[in-house]
């Protein structure tokens, strides 16, 4: 029998890296000098470095000045929350919502472990920050607000601008974790209106270890990491010349082509789900019908778990997950879905499907397919017991 052909979809989780992107980073490793020499091979490097950082900051409308590059979009988040080590202890409070990133939710329990207050934002049952919660919550000791952009677990896509001008309207800063949507939505710091923003290439067709973070001109701004004076003396360390090539390159194929990608991946989307809704019809779909990114579907299934459904389509070559990559592994449900009202055994029932810029109708219909056969059988072995489930007792 032949093997099926394999299947990627979890492009939330990472993205291969675009052919583009790939013949750059390789064109970059001949230039080997540190960006911080004064000599010839330095001087090439740090002009490397610079034409990349106007290259993204031109993309989300920022000044190149106003950007630095981190080794990861969590650095990135976390940067923002150190900022606040340098607020005036009348002003220190933070207010983010219960579905960040577990990077975002971890920096914000850490500074409530040292004593900083932190207020968490419901959502409604489509994963909408209510807005009517922030306006009470925010209060002259707000310091910070961090409201991602769109969820990385179900899509939804929060209105950062308008939040981002409540914020300004009682003085606080305004910090969005744009990771997953830069490069798949049109993302404007001015529009915004944002204080901070993060981003990471590795989620748009470029490299990993590499992120960059937008920091409003005046906003006030501690380094993470010390030491010397690198990127203004924000970000100490040298400087990753291949990644920052990398992540350049990969923001240039995104102004060409993110536009008509989105329009054809909504179109995949849509038919993914009706092709859902029609083998599958007990499915519930989470996360907002419209406000939505536009690869992303979270889907749950009745009296199965998502982990079984996740490996049966792996051993089928069909790439999905069941929530966060930074959450792989937790046997808790997640706590994005618990937040939007799913009871713990729907949550736990759920699969996190992400198109991407490969992926075609044929690799639809294989999904489809597939999922008719196996949340059929992992359906009836929730029954039978778990010596009978497709995995042979493995998924829990």
């Amino acid at each position: 029998m032949d093997k099926p052909r394999a299947t990627y979809l979890d492009h939330n989780a990472t993205t291969p890296l675009h052919p583009e992107v790939k013949k750059a980073m390789t064109e970059a490793m001949e230039v080997f000098g540190n960006p911080s020499s004064y000599h010839e091979a330095g001087r090439q490097a740090r002009e490397l470095v610079e034409n990349s950082r106007r290259v993204i900051a031109d993309f989300i409308g920022a000044k190149p000045e106003e950007i630095i590059f981190t080794g990861s979009g969590s650095e990135a988040n976390n940067a923002v929350f150190n900022a606040l080590s340098n607020q005036p202890p009348a002003r220190r409070e933070i207010i983010t919502t219960s579905i960040e990133h577990p990077c975002v939710l971890r920096a914000a329990a850490h500074m409530a472990e040292s004593g900083v207050p932190v207020h968490y934002l419901d959502v409604d049952e489509t994963g909408k920050v209510y807005l009517d919660q922030l306006e009470s919550t925010l209060n002259d000791a707000t310091a910070l607000v961090s409201v991602m952009t769109a969820n990385n677990e179900i899509g939804t896509i929060q209105d950062v601008g308008r939040i981002a001008k409540m914020c300004h309207e009682r003085g606080s800063l305004f910090h969005t974790d744009a990771v997953q949507a830069v490069g798949k939505i049109p993302v404007n710091v001015n529009e915004i209106g944002a204080d901070y923003l993060s981003s990471s290439a590795h989620k748009l067709y470029g490299p990993k270890g590499i992120g960059a973070l937008y920091i409003r001109q005046g906003a006030p701004f501690e380094p993470l990491i010390q030491g010397g004076h690198q990127e203004r003396g924000r970000r100490a360390g040298t400087e990753n010349t291949i990644g920052i090539a990398g992540f350049a390159k990969a923001i240039e194929m995104r102004k060409a082509e993110m536009a008509e990608e989105a329009a054809h991946l909504a179109m995949l989307k849509l038919a993914l789900r009706q092709g859902i809704e029609r083998v599958i019809p007990e499915a519930t779909f989470n996360g907002h019908p419209t406000d939505s990114l536009p690869g992303t579907l979270n889907v749950s299934f009745a009296q199965t778990r998502g982990e079984a459904i996740q490996l049966a389509l792996d051993l089928e070559g069909i790439a999905v997950s069941t929530g966060s990559a930074c959450s792989s592994g937790s046997l808790d449900p997640s706590h994005v879905l618990v937040a939007i009202g799913l009871p713990a055994a729907q949550a736990l029932g759920s699969i996190r499907i992400n198109l991407g810029r490969t992926t075609t109708p044929a690799d639809i219909e294989q999904a489809l397919q597939a999922l008719a056969r196996i949340v059929t059988r992992t359906g009836r072995a929730a029954h039978a017991g778990p010596g009978d489930c497709c995995c042979g007792g493995q998924c829990g």
